[in-house]
């Protein structure tokens, strides 16, 4: 037979099957792009109210860092440089020794007490009935106002309290707890502590009901006493969950200023002085938001490379367990 076909012919039959992948493509693109335009709709809002309350003040606490400024004109912000960062660590400022000593105390004695208390009333209500029960009346510190608890053992701990009350039925003498230099910082870590346990409570239970009964019933038959049973099994594979309690615990501790304002506004002296509380101070009472602004980055600085240590001991671990 004789090829009747010519080239134009068989160019033209096989133009379409060659354009179908493109034009499906540019299709697919198109699809692609219209998708990502109503994703963005969609989360216009939540990323306005992200640029409006975080993004544009921490540019704005940036900027006062490096200035001076009484916090009334804008025109008055003063460019210092980093004189405000400098000046938080020079000799005779109060920055460094004690206050951030005791933002670092506070948060270290916050965790110690809460994390023992939490593991040991958890592993206790594990093995009670009506648990719900016992959750929730630990757990109502958590619910309560700052304000109302900071005044409740602002109380207690006055020399005719209720704690003071107790010493003296025991033929101890009184302490003067808020009022003493050294132990007005262990006694607001106390009351820090009580408040957070509940919260610690609720995320250590849920990890010790994930623990698998086997794993006990093979220590009862192996004759594996409480202590060991304990040590050798609810431990470590309760590590997630302390691990976790311990980053947020201390987060929590690190920024913490509103009980000790409560209870005892920083004092006596400098004694429960932390840098939340410097800063407040320094910006709402001394009217110096390049100080206050200088040392929130400091703390930010302190906050971020306890989150990233602390993450990497919680990744390395759960790796390990």
């Amino acid at each position: 037979m004789v090829n009747t076909l010519t080239p134009e012919t068989t160019e033209r039959a096989h133009s379409p099957r060659s354009a179908g992948p493109a034009v499906d493509g540019r299709a697919q693109t198109r699809r692609r792009r219209h998708q990502a335009v109503v994703a963005y709709l969609f989360l216009a809002p939540a990323l306005l109210f992200f640029a409006v309350f975080l993004i544009l003040p921490l540019g704005f606490a940036l900027l006062l860092s490096t200035s001076r400024w009484a916090g009334f004109d804008l025109g008055d912000i003063d460019p210092v440089g980093l004189d405000n960062f400098t000046g938080l660590f020079a000799d005779g400022s109060t920055f460094l020794t004690p206050i951030l000593t005791n933002t670092l105390l506070f948060a270290l004695g916050t965790v110690a007490l809460a994390l023992a208390g939490s593991v040991l009333v958890a592993t206790c209500i594990d093995n009670l009935r009506f648990q719900g029960l016992w959750r929730t009346l630990y757990f109502l510190p958590i619910v309560t106002t700052v304000v109302a608890v900071g005044n409740v053992w602002k109380y207690m701990y006055e020399p005719g309290g209720l704690v003071n009350g107790v010493l003296n039925a025991l033929g101890l003498g009184s302490v003067a707890f808020l009022q003493d230099p050294d132990t007005a910082l262990p006694s607001v870590v106390v009351v820090q502590a009580w408040a957070s346990v509940g919260s610690a409570i609720l995320i250590l239970t849920a990890g010790l009901k994930s623990i698998p009964e086997s794993y006990y019933e093979a220590a009862a038959l192996d004759g594996a006493g409480p202590g060991t049973v304990f040590w050798k099994i609810t431990l470590p594979l309760l590590r997630p969950s302390l691990l976790f309690v311990c980053i947020t615990q201390f987060l929590t501790g690190l920024q913490s200023f509103a009980l000790i304002i409560v209870m005892t506004k920083g004092g006596p002296g400098d004694a429960t002085n932390v840098a939340a509380l410097e800063m407040y101070r320094q910006a709402f009472s001394y009217g110096d938001w390049g100080t206050a602004s200088a040392a929130a980055f400091v703390l930010f600085v302190v906050v971020l490379v306890v989150t990233l240590v602390q993450l990497w001991i919680f990744r390395r671990k759960g790796e390990d367990a």
